[in-house]
């Protein structure tokens, strides 16, 4: 009987042994603070940076900043379509879309869409329509890619938040304030089902597995919700670290990923081990760096950081945040 305890205790650390995942190198990029989402272009090498007014354009082989996308307004999030050969940036502050040229980086418009603070944003490429979904009017804004011109807006019930898209026509995006997934058809455009995925709290991060059909939610009560694309169920909800924000899934390892910026700051990774999602490895990564993409190329996580000073002194009841270094802005890359 203890022999037989020993092999199966012996086969659960080999399943839940760490992955492997460390930080490799840091890429200065400069600036102060202020930055969201990233977004990297597996095919081009190269990763964008939403950086304020700006968005920085990084080659990966070199390790050095090759562009800039500036004069923008309040950058969030940065979308590729990559057929096309256009990218695309919500501007939170002017309520709007910087379209440009991947190879030459320059701007090719800027429509606004009908909404407040665009946030999230995802290329859907069967419709070969861009969505902006527009975080302080509860609505989302559907934009033809190829003309560059607004299709229409209309609401999804709530907050929307982190947006993925499935590559066959459909979109989804959690709902922050409901703790909901909607799934959006992108060629009417409308919402087609929401469904609560509770327990998750407040979701921020999401991530899609297509292959197995699920969808990853970093939620703000330290979990990551699984939740099943063909009913909307939550299936698993591993424990993630502290203040997490962006989620990423990378379907050459199989792995699923959520940056924290609770605390020192956290990568955390999960796994299907035995036929069930779990938390199997925390890569610590720096304070703050809460958004982040995975290169599903090399394998890389590629987070946003910069460097804190010391709190400023606080009267009683009062929560004062360290200011950023000044051109501490910086990559952070995490892989094996």
């Amino acid at each position: 009987m203890k022999k037989i305890v020993t092999i199966a205790l012996g086969v659960a650390a080999a399943a839940f042994a760490a992955e492997g995942y460390h930080v490799l190198n840091k890429i200065k990029v400069g600036g102060n603070g202020f930055w969201d989402y990233t977004a990297v272009d597996s095919s081009a090498g190269r990763l964008y940076a939403t950086h304020g007014t700006e968005v920085d354009v990084v080659d990966l082989n070199s390790g050095k900043v090759v562009g800039k996308i500036e004069q923008l307004h309040g950058v969030h999030g940065v979308a590729l379509a990559d057929n096309l050969g256009k990218g695309f940036i919500s501007n939170g502050q002017s309520n709007s879309v910087t379209i440009f040229d991947l190879k030459t980086l320059q701007k090719t418009g800027e429509p606004a869409v009908g909404g407040m603070n665009p946030d999230s944003i995802c290329y859907e490429p069967k419709t070969q329509r861009v969505f902006t979904f527009n975080g302080r009017s509860s609505n989302a804004t559907a934009i033809d890619a190829k003309t560059g011109d607004p299709i229409t807006t209309f609401p999804v019930g709530g907050k929307p938040e982190f947006c993925a898209a499935d590559g066959a026509g459909k979109v989804f995006v959690n709902l922050e304030d409901k703790g909901q997934i909607v799934e959006i058809d992108a060629s009417k455009p409308a919402v087609l089902r929401s469904a609560s995925i509770a327990p998750c709290e407040a979701p921020s991060g999401l991530a899609i597995d297509t292959k197995d059909g699920v969808l990853f939610s970093a939620c703000d009560n330290k979990m990551m919700a699984v939740t099943e694309i063909k009913d909307l169920k939550v299936i698993a909800t591993p424990a993630i670290g502290a203040n997490p924000d962006a989620a990423a899934y990378d379907p050459g390892t199989g792995l699923a990923f959520s940056s924290n910026g609770g605390g020192e700051g956290s990568l955390s990774i999960i796994k299907k081990v035995g036929g069930k999602w779990e938390a199997v490895d925390t890569v610590a990564t720096e304070r703050g760096a809460r958004t982040m993409t995975v290169d599903p190329r090399t394998h890389r996580v590629y987070l946003l950081a910069a460097e804190y000073g010391a709190a400023p002194e606080a009267k009683a009841g009062e929560k004062k945040r360290p200011p950023v270094v000044p051109d501490s802005f910086h990559v952070l890359v995490v892989g094996k």
